[in-house]
């Protein structure tokens, strides 16, 4: 009688990997368009909350913060938001004429991702 050894031939390995190989290929760009779609959303959401507290902040103090900083200390942000997709907290403020102002003064009247490139529909961040 002979004895068979317990394991794997080549064949059965090689088969194994293909198939492994298969499913990560699918998988993988899956995972990743799904990280590149919730930045997106982080960062739309990030972008709303800072331009309404912006429009909070001028309707209580009868004008405009110069600076995101200012909407910190004055507590309408808990803190300075990440930009996801560059993973910093710089942003683009956007400066203007104060239409609460008599004598002209500016401040910030927007704020912008400085993230370059576009996102998954081929719209510029700095559009958002």
């Amino acid at each position: 009688m002979i004895r068979r050894e317990g394991g794997f031939s080549l064949l059965e390995l090689m088969i194994a990997m293909s198939i492994l190989i298969i499913l990560l290929s699918v998988a993988v760009p899956t995972y990743q368009r799904s990280v590149q779609q919730a930045k997106e959303a982080v960062l739309k959401e990030n972008l709303w909350q800072m331009r309404r507290a912006i429009e909070q902040f001028s309707g209580d103090k009868g004008k405009l913060p110069q600076n995101v900083d200012e909407l910190v200390e004055a507590k309408y942000l808990r803190e300075r938001p990440i930009d996801p997709v560059i993973e910093t907290t710089e942003w683009e403020e956007v400066q203007g004429e104060d239409p609460n102002s008599t004598d002209g003064e500016q401040g910030m009247v927007n704020v912008k991702s400085t993230a370059p490139g576009t996102d998954s529909n081929g719209k510029a961040f700095s559009e958002y």
